[in-house]
């Protein structure tokens, strides 16, 4: 961890070379999601490979650039591609562009994922509001030697989600007929999906759906005093006793034409809460 914030602030001056503005949002989408930067003005868009010291993205369906600019009269900045620990990542590797976005100026960490749901009243389709998560990977982003300058020691993880913006997603998705749910979301390392007996497990301790993502990111938003609103889509049924073989391209498209509720969502909150949001 020595000389993050070294490396956060090489990777802010190649993002500030050519943005200037300080966004108010990030944005991080997930599988299948990525066509939601469309609906960014964006003033710059830089590839991931232009930036010291971020990852590169290898999965298909991830463009795998950072968009800078406007969505409802709010500045953000958006990563059309995550990175997972399955890649091969370090779980600092992973979380980095969290903390350059926190260094940019965000104040809230909007997360979009795919997922597989566990909790037998969901359905494929559904959006997930995170309420809370349940940690399974091998790796926490914060061990090891801790800055103070990126957050403390031991964050609280009482609330990892904020209550406000879960209340408004909620009510934005109710107010557009759009079925979703709360729900708690476990994170497991990957890349393989699960056994039978693994489902049993999960949806056991507690969980409603599982990915391979987001609960890092969380952790290293709330170390760094981000507020943070999770959306999940459920785009396959992980039912111990009617499981099936993963169709991976059924999944793609399940997050494709999930896309416009979640594009919805995300808009309906940014609208409600702008004006509540620092002024530059």
């Amino acid at each position: 961890m020595r000389g993050l914030y070294e490396r956060i602030h090489e990777a802010v001056e190649d993002i500030r070379a050519r943005y200037s503005a300080r966004p108010r949002v990030g944005i991080i989408l997930g599988t299948g999601l990525g066509g939601f930067g469309k609906e960014i003005e964006a003033q710059t868009v830089i590839p991931y490979e232009e930036i010291r010291h971020f990852p590169r993205t290898t999965v298909m369906t991830h463009a795998g650039q950072l968009i800078c600019g406007q969505l409802c009269n709010v500045p953000v900045v958006a990563m059309e591609g995550r990175f997972h620990y399955y890649e091969g990542y370090s779980m600092q590797e992973v979380t980095f562009p969290v903390r350059v976005m926190k260094a940019l100026g965000i104040e809230i960490l909007v997360l979009s994922s795919a997922c597989g749901g566990m909790n037998p009243h969901f359905d494929k389709g559904d959006i997930i509001i995170l309420e809370d998560h349940i940690n399974l990977m091998p790796e926490n982003p914060l061990r090891g030697w801790n800055d103070d300058q990126l957050g403390p020691r031991f964050p609280d993880m009482c609330w990892p989600y904020d209550r406000e913006l879960l209340q408004i997603a909620e009510e934005v998705a109710l107010h557009n007929r759009i079925r979703a749910h709360r729900g708690v979301y476990v994170a497991v390392p990957g890349p393989n999906l699960e056994t039978r007996a693994e489902y049993r497990f999960l949806r056991g301790i507690g969980a409603d759906v599982v990915g391979m993502s987001t609960v890092p990111e969380v952790i290293v938003a709330v170390h760094a005093g981000l507020r943070v609103l999770a959306l999940s889509v459920v785009t396959d049924l992980c039912f111990p006793d009617a499981l099936q073989p993963a169709d991976i391209e059924d999944i793609i498209r399940t997050a494709n034409e999930a896309e416009p509720k979640l594009r919805c969502i995300v808009r309906g909150v940014l609208e409600r809460i702008r004006e509540s949001l620092s002024p530059a």
